[in-house]
């Protein structure tokens, strides 16, 4: 199993992939033979994820929000923990008439285009220092059909949007403690983007940052809404509670 976690689904998902089946289809066929080019597909794929390499890099593609994102090493894999994130926003957000909100860190676009399509009536800005990053959240923007709604940015943190005020900051910064970088899995230390990861010594670093300066940019009845690492949370929340205008949210 090479030390991957779940191999035998991982394996049904690859071949699903090869075959362009579902992976009931395996089951309903087990007994089928593969051809010749089939079988050869497979091992390759079989070899990638046996050096580590993420499923959803494997296939490009990875489901968030019932909606499929296309992905590349240049991003971060989106993990159904972030989906809790943008289902508190959108609680928060639909009451408004036309909501705009700031989403920093892109990435694919998973957080945005999220919050884009689940929220017809609003509008975004979203910045991310990778360029490379922004090619994919665009190309996910176009194919939910959501690009007309969104502006990208390439920048660090909130300098290309200077000046602009918002409904909502929406981020899941990078929040691991460099020291702890070195002890995460392979598929992430290896393979996942650096730059998205690390937060410095206490994980911490961009929060900072987030937080004061975020401030700024938020309308009077505005908040900020993150993803925080395991034992961040009152970590952050104190961070809010220093500021003039976030002091007073949950």
């Amino acid at each position: 199993t090479k030390g991957v976690e779940s191999p035998r689904l991982d394996a049904e998902v690859l071949l699903s992939h090869v075959l362009q089946q579902e992976r009931i289809y395996l089951y309903v066929h087990y007994d089928e033979p593969l051809e010749e080019a089939e079988l050869t597909a497979f091992r390759e794929l079989i070899k990638q994820r046996a050096r580590r390499v993420p499923v959803a890099y494997i296939l490009g593609l990875r489901e968030f929000m019932g909606l499929d994102f296309k992905v590349s090493p240049a991003v971060l894999v989106p993990r159904p923990d972030t989906e809790i994130l943008v289902e508190a926003v959108i609680e928060r957000l639909q009451a408004k008439e036309k909501p705009v909100f700031l989403d920093i860190g892109t990435g694919s676009g998973a957080v945005c285009l999220s919050l884009l399509k689940h929220l017809p009536a609003a509008a975004g800005c979203s910045v991310d220092i990778s360029a490379a990053a922004l090619v994919v959240a665009g190309e996910n923007a176009t194919g939910l059909e959501v690009a007309d709604r969104i502006e990208f940015f390439a920048g660090d943190l909130y300098a290309p949007v200077q000046g602009r005020l918002f409904d909502a900051i929406v981020s899941n910064p990078p929040y691991i403690p460099d020291a702890d970088i070195a002890g995460l899995e392979p598929e992430v230390r290896d393979h996942e983007p650096h730059l998205a990861l690390a937060g410095g010594t206490d994980g911490l670093d961009f929060y900072r940052r987030l937080v004061v300066q975020g401030e700024e940019q938020l309308i009077s009845d505005g908040f900020i809404a993150f993803e925080v690492g395991i034992g961040q949370a009152a970590a952050v929340a104190a961070l809010a509670a220093g500021t003039k205008t976030l002091g007073r949210t949950e």
